[in-house]
């Protein structure tokens, strides 16, 4: 008996949609939530100013991080 995946079951290609969906959203919430403790610590030091290309900048940086940790994660190792 072989194992099937979730594609060659039919009709599933919905599923997979809204699982990658979710991720994107999950990473980009945890990107968010990153990037603005990033802001938070740097603006608490010497009365520096976190611009919006630095914020976009390290929120894109978050993102790539997470992408790659989730592409480990479900790749397999």
């Amino acid at each position: 008996m072989t194992f099937l995946t979730f594609l060659e079951v039919g009709n599933l290609g919905g599923l997979v949609a809204m699982i990658i969906g979710i991720m994107l959203i999950v990473a980009f919430v945890i990107s968010l939530f990153i990037t603005v403790f990033v802001k938070l610590i740097y603006e608490s030091k010497d009365g520096r100013k976190f611009s919006k290309s630095q914020f976009w900048q390290t929120m894109l940086i978050c993102l790539v991080i997470c992408g790659l940790i989730s592409g480990i994660i479900c790749g397999g190792m």
